[in-house]
């Protein structure tokens, strides 16, 4: 057991509970900045967050609060489209030995977009209502599949996004209930985390003593994040954690 990591884990889970914003993001970049390989970092926060994932998908489950048919029409491109990524990443390093390097920028960017779409969605309280989300869902199914192939691969690749932005396309595709879209995105994120985990695992990019490490800090902070959420202002802390964010992606680039 390391000292220094379970509290690095308490300090994320204890942010993400007071504000919301996503683990990964605040997790991965941490990790690289440490010294721990991209590839090592990203794999790791994958199959961290797919325990994460199961424990607030059975909960939203329990309380009826997730859209089975959007959650399967996601999953049906994001899922193939994550498996490819760490596919082709790992084949790239077979032939240009580069692979870290990659990582490193693609986490740059995919934090950068993580930060501007927080901001966006931190400030932004306008409600847009379009046809679109009008529409049923069946007739959205090849714009959902579509959205999971593009935010999938991007996932897979950095281990970034797997809620923050499906959430933001959530918001402005589809009309849910708050609630519905959080057990949404939670309960899909689930299934793709899992499977980019999964195959980070396979070729050796998971590193276990740390993945436990993380996560014997990381519940009880955010039981205490989640405690401390009605009692401090959520809106500033975001902010500040996206500024965050968006520093830590471009020192990566």
């Amino acid at each position: 057991m390391s000292i220094g990591i379970i509290v690095m884990g308490l300090f994320v889970g204890f942010l993400v509970g007071l504000t919301g914003v996503g683990g990964a993001a605040l997790l991965t970049p941490i990790l690289v900045l440490l010294g721990i390989s991209p590839s090592i970092a990203v794999g790791t926060d994958l199959a961290y967050n797919s325990i994460t994932k199961l424990f607030g998908s059975f909960q939203h489950w329990r309380q009826k609060t997730i859209n089975f048919q959007l959650a399967k029409y996601l999953a049906i491109g994001s899922v193939p489209s994550a498996i490819c990524a760490v596919g082709m990443l790992h084949l790239y390093d077979s032939f240009f030995h580069n692979q870290e390097e990659l990582i490193k920028h693609a986490l740059g960017y995919a934090l950068i977009l993580v930060a501007l779409t927080t901001l966006f969605k931190t400030f932004n309280k306008k409600k847009y209502e379009t046809k679109l989300q009008q529409k049923p869902l069946h007739e959205k199914r090849t714009l959902t599949i579509t959205i999971g192939v593009v935010l999938g691969f991007i996932v897979g690749l950095t281990s970034i996004g797997s809620g923050s932005m499906f959430a933001i396309a959530m918001l402005y595709f589809y009309k849910m209930k708050p609630s519905e879209l959080v057990g949404t995105d939670i309960a899909h994120a689930f299934l793709l985390v899992t499977a980019a985990g999964l195959m980070h695992a396979g070729i050796g990019n998971v590193d276990y003593v740390l993945m436990f490490n993380l996560l014997a800090g990381s519940i009880p902070g955010v039981l205490l994040g989640s405690t401390f959420s009605s009692k401090l202002p959520a809106k500033p802390l975001r902010a500040i954690i996206a500024v965050m964010i968006l520093i830590s992606g471009y020192k990566l680039i």
